[in-house]
């Protein structure tokens, strides 16, 4: 069986008469039963189910709200306050020394580099 999508107008129009021809015919078998016509598309597809979405009144959302508030005050006040952040560690610092003995060491690996005829490490 094919999709709908796949379908040629042809077969399309096709199938709309065989659907209405369907529909006909249990139309004129509830007329002899005494029954009542049930569409093909309703006893396809079963109605959705299900319970009624439920809405709150602005008085029973006003007691959520307030207990949720009542909840998170005594949460807070249970709770061991805040210690206050440490101060931040000092940015070390490179000596004098220190920063000339690494710009030596760069400086002679470039030279090693340039020697060799490269431009780049």
């Amino acid at each position: 069986m094919s999709t709908i999508p796949q379908l040629s107008a042809a077969e399309l129009r096709r199938a709309a008469e065989v659907q209405t021809r369907i529909e006909a015919l249990q139309a004129e078998l509830a007329a002899v039963l005494g029954g009542t016509p049930t569409p093909v598309a309703a006893s396809a597809a079963p109605a959705k189910a299900g319970r009624p979405k439920g809405r709150l009144s602005s008085a029973g959302r006003a007691k959520i709200i307030a207990a949720s508030k009542a909840y998170w005050a005594e949460r807070k006040a249970g709770a061991e306050p805040v210690a206050a952040k440490s101060p931040a560690k000092k940015k070390r610092v490179m000596s004098a020394a220190g920063r000339a003995r690494l710009a030596k060491i760069a400086k002679a690996r470039w030279a090693k580099v340039k020697a060799s005829g490269k431009s780049k490490l």
